[in-house]
């Protein structure tokens, strides 16, 4: 029997805007709390403007709807010294893992390096409209959870200052088909944070207490807040949630849109004091390179570990 799908907890983000105190505290610690037990949620009234989304969804379904041949003239852009976690440009993944999606990874514009598709008109001034109101969000997300984990005020700006490697994908899964359903495998995103907004297909599950739980999709124009391993590991000493997701297709193709908000390639990550010896605990993890552990992530798409755990999660790097 197939789990009932559940609603993630609401981040109403508001207060950050009108400047009420009051009502940022209250946000504040409903995101301490959601990250603390799920490590998903969604927050409304971001201010990434509705309209806006909904074209991208528009614009990114008329890409994917085009012929193969098409699309693959948008192939990934070659830049110099660019450490990115992905190449940009159209890429599918079902060709070479056990994934089954299409997408084009777009970085910041101002890098100059994106490969953006002919067709359909107006895509580009989109999706670069979207990535810069979604950067904002991010930024004000970390703001947030620097509050939440009671880090030194900005500690987390001047941590984290360079946005050269956060990225976004337009993402297209493929239907199910009778013999099988995964649009993509069990993971945690290795990110400090993702942002994620979609159709009202369905499909994304998380792995709690050793069930898949269905997520409800997000109907109210909010966006999906995932925590990812470097929150997990770097900041919280596993005190914040970096949860194990995947996504199921459907009869249908599903259209969604992923942010990432990273670090630099070239960051050491490790436990923060704050949360090992400042309050003695032992830390969880060893220190480690970003951009090695993003490149281990890269091979262990199509070069397995012999541990399935270690190609899903930061066990690599647990003590």
């Amino acid at each position: 029997m197939a789990a009932a799908s559940v609603e993630l907890p609401v981040v109403d983000l508001s207060p950050f805007f009108t400047g009420d105190k009051g009502a940022m505290a209250c946000a504040t610690e409903a995101m301490r709390e959601a990250c603390e037990t799920r490590g998903f949620f969604r927050v409304v009234n971001h201010g990434v403007p509705a309209e806006l989304m909904g074209r991208a969804l528009e614009l990114s379904a008329a890409f994917f709807a085009l012929p193969d041949e098409e699309k693959a003239k948008v192939r990934p852009a070659e830049a110099d010294g660019c450490k990115a976690p992905l190449p940009t440009g159209y890429g599918q993944q079902a060709a070479h893992t056990a994934d089954k999606n299409e997408h084009l990874a777009i970085f910041d514009p101002k890098l100059g390096f994106n490969a953006y598709p002919a067709q359909p008109a107006g895509f580009r001034e989109t999706v670069d409209e979207c990535f810069a109101k979604l950067t904002n969000l991010g930024l004000l997300i970390q703001e947030i959870l620097n509050e939440c984990m009671g880090l030194p005020p900005g500690f987390l700006k001047s941590y984290n200052n360079d946005r050269n490697f956060d990225f976004m994908a337009a993402l297209r899964y493929f239907p199910a088909t009778e013999e099988e359903n995964i649009g993509f495998t069990e993971h945690e995103d290795g990110t400090c944070f993702t942002f994620i907004f979609e159709d009202l297909v369905g499909g994304l599950e998380v792995l709690e207490d050793g069930h898949w739980v269905p997520m409800k999709p997000v109907d109210d124009d909010g966006i999906i807040v995932n925590i990812g391993d470097v929150i997990k590991v770097v900041l919280s000493n596993n005190k914040m949630k970096s949860p194990t997701h995947r996504v199921v297709r459907k009869p249908v193709h599903r259209h969604s849109f992923a942010f990432f908000f990273s670090v630099h390639v070239d960051k050491w990550i490790e436990p923060l004091p704050e949360f090992t010896t400042k309050i003695g605990e032992a830390p969880h993890y060893m220190k480690f390179l970003y951009g090695e552990y993003q490149q281990l992530r890269m091979r262990n798409k199509t070069h397995p570990p012999a541990r399935r755990e270690d190609s899903v999660r930061v066990t690599r790097y647990a003590i």
